[in-house]
């Protein structure tokens, strides 16, 4: 029997409403706001993500493994990766590692707007 069931993943950001925003272009879904500070995305299909005040946030540095790591990243499935990446660099993201080898690779790696990893997998 399991000790707890899944909640949700909360991102520290210096700016909670507009990361919320991206997230919610991104995966679709409605945004709640609790506080200035914390914003919850209910994204379709039932997940969920936090988006919490942080002032002091500092973006991590993919793909370095010191102090400064990744610190974790979301995986998001897209049928057609090309449509995505244009779509999530007009929202704001920036390519980390777009590097498909030869469409060997089937995801690339990107930073959204307050500089966290994501991933968009091609499904």
């Amino acid at each position: 029997m399991p000790i707890a069931t899944y909640g949700l993943v909360a991102l520290d950001c210096p700016d909670p409403e507009s990361l919320a925003a991206f997230y919610q272009a991104v995966l679709g879904g409605e945004v709640d706001r609790y506080d200035e500070d914390w914003y919850v995305l209910h994204a379709p299909g039932g997940s969920r993500i936090a988006f919490q005040r942080a002032t002091d946030h500092r973006p991590p540095e993919w793909p370095r493994g010191d102090r400064n790591s990744q610190q974790g990243h979301l995986d998001l499935d897209v049928p057609d990766i090309e449509r995505a990446q244009e779509a999530v660099l007009a929202l704001g993201a920036t390519p980390l590692d777009i590097d498909d080898r030869g469409g060997e690779r089937q995801f690339r790696v990107y930073a959204d707007p307050a500089g966290h990893p994501f991933c968009l997998c091609l499904k």
